[in-house]
């Protein structure tokens, strides 16, 4: 699940070349807008059928915490 969340995350963010890290703050990338966060949020429910609300997104700070509540949430 890990290499599928990383790719799904990547491709959201537009990020090609960048090595992403679990321990990264996800809002740190330069990547990282309102459209952005908007195609993460529709790839996660369209590939793992993940749907985190907006509180919950909000407490969410590294890659490996949004990693973390994808697998607590995945479905498929």
């Amino acid at each position: 699940m890990k290499e599928k969340f990383l790719a799904a995350f990547k491709e959201a963010l537009l990020i090609e070349e960048t090595e992403i890290s679990l321990d990264d703050i996800f809002r740190d990338y330069a990547e990282w807008d309102s459209l952005s966060r908007l195609s993460l949020i529709a790839s996660l429910d369209e590939q793992f059928n993940v749907q985190i609300e907006d509180s919950d997104f909000e407490q969410l700070k590294t890659v490996g915490d949004l990693l973390n509540e994808v697998e607590k949430r995945a479905t498929v």
